[in-house]
């Protein structure tokens, strides 16, 4: 794949970002991209490994070599075609994924993996800039109609996939635009919405209606969208917040990450804030609690709102610089890492536990921390306080909001409280009820969700018509 003797020649390149000084001044995406040339080379690194463990890393199922190959021989219109036969969405994909195939490649073992992530994302955008995607409407109709409900990226994705097949598809989207994380949870910096609004359009063009500001379960009984289409699929996702049973919580200035994220993307979208309180970081020490991609997101939007200052308090310890390849590879390895918005001038602490929210008047005034051993024990005399004028608690979600939709349809589930149903039909106690992405499996990647969407857009082909020729 690509050139035999690449990986030996040609010295592994990435993209680039602009200084922090100039990206934190607004909310646009900072990239500064390779040119085709450099991405021909790029993907001339892509080795004839013999077993590409790139796979085992990817949950939608790149046939990530064959694409490599084919922008290595500049034939880019059939690698967006390579590309697209296994993933609706890879200009999402190539901008927010980790990137778990990059740690799978085989010359990761040598710490320079192919740059899989940023040829994918080059591939998707050429794809659009050349006219090459458009929609692919069914030659004909199924006289099936089907319910989606949560416009995220399982929801989009099964919707894509349903209505290309023939079926007639409703999609039915709390909030006022679709996208769900995609669009109110990841800051633009990292991936702009106008991405989402021209997949929506092609959606719309092959046959999918939008029915948005409708939560079902509250402004509309599930029972009846059950009961009017001959399936639906749930795609709602893990919105529950973990619980925090810390002192003074309910304090002003403390809150989950996802309302502050939530209204800044509206803010952007030009959307209402319906009345809320606003969040706003400017002039304020921020702390931010968790580890993840939500607390680093919290972390760049905070510098963008003009933060005095933004901490990130870590229970976990700090994580080896390398780790042992022998053990861990081709899987997703624990190591010390930095993302874009924590080099904009994040203070991480490390082992840290959170006590207790401290307050003056009712507001939060600072953040009593500790340092703890391994098993997250607080540590004797290692109190100290952090001051903060605003705290975003980003620590991760639950299950979802069974309160509506979930209690009124009676569905089964899992010990962890998420839908019950398995990766073979996605079928869940309710047999015209199908379940896909993070309300199944738990929060994880935008990948693992369109890959359930796709593959659950299968079973409930197969359900109505007996057989699907519809890719898992």
């Amino acid at each position: 794949m690509g050139k035999v003797t690449g990986f030996l020649e040609i010295e592994r390149r990435d993209v680039a970002f602009k200084p922090a000084a100039d990206r934190i001044r607004n909310f646009k995406e900072f990239i500064i991209p390779l040119d085709d040339a450099e991405l021909v080379r790029q993907a001339g690194r892509c080795m004839d490994c013999g077993i590409p463990y790139c796979h085992t890393g990817c949950p939608v199922n790149n046939q990530i070599p064959d694409w490599n190959d084919l922008v290595y021989r500049e034939d880019w219109e059939e690698a967006a075609r390579d590309l697209h036969s296994t993933n609706n969405f890879p200009e999402f994909t190539g901008r927010i994924c980790p990137a778990p195939c990059e740690e799978a490649c085989t010359l990761a073992l040598e710490d320079v993996p192919v740059t899989i992530k940023t040829i994918e994302c080059a591939i998707a955008d050429k794809a659009w800039e050349e006219g090459w995607i458009r929609p692919r409407p069914p030659e004909s109709k199924t006289g099936k109609r089907i319910a989606v409900i949560g416009a995220g990226s399982a929801g989009l994705a099964g919707a894509q996939q349903l209505a290309r097949r023939g079926h007639e598809v409703h999609l039915y989207e709390r909030e006022a635009k679709g996208g769900g994380l995609l669009r109110y949870g990841i800051p633009d910096f990292k991936m702009e919405k106008h991405y989402i609004d021209r997949r929506e359009a092609q959606m719309e063009a092959e046959g999918v209606i939008f029915h948005f500001n409708v939560n079902v379960g509250v402004d509309v009984s599930a029972q009846s969208i059950v009961d009017d289409h001959d399936a639906v699929l749930l795609g709602i996702g893990a919105e529950k917040p973990r619980e925090v049973p810390v002192p003074g919580i309910d304090l002003t200035g403390v809150h989950f990450a996802m309302p502050y994220l939530v209204q800044q993307n509206k803010r952007l979208g030009g959307e209402s804030l319906s009345g809320q309180a606003p969040i706003l970081a400017e002039g304020k020490s921020v702390v931010v609690i968790g580890g993840g991609d939500t607390a680093s997101d919290c972390i760049g939007t905070a510098f963008r709102q003009k933060a005095v200052s933004v901490t990130q308090l870590d229970i976990r310890p700090i994580p080896p610089e390398k780790e042992d390849k022998m053990m861990v590879w081709p899987h997703w390895p624990v190591r010390f890492r930095t993302s874009s918005s924590q080099a904009e001038g994040a203070d991480r602490e490390f082992s840290t536990g959170t006590l207790e929210m401290v307050g003056e008047m009712g507001h939060i005034t600072g953040v009593k921390c500790a340092r703890v051993d391994e098993s997250r024990t607080p540590l004797q005399e290692t109190e100290f306080i952090l001051p903060a004028d605003l705290v975003l608690i980003a620590i991760g979600f639950a299950s979802p909001v069974h309160e509506g939709l979930v209690n009124e349809l009676g569905l089964e589930l899992d010990a962890r409280g998420n839908v019950l149903a398995n990766t073979e039909d996605y079928q869940t106690s309710n047999p015209k009820v199908f379940a896909a992405g993070d309300m199944r499996m738990g929060q994880s990647l935008v990948v693992w969700a369109i890959r359930e969407g796709r593959q659950a857009a299968h079973a409930i082909d197969a359900f109505l018509m007996g057989s699907s020729d519809l890719p898992r």
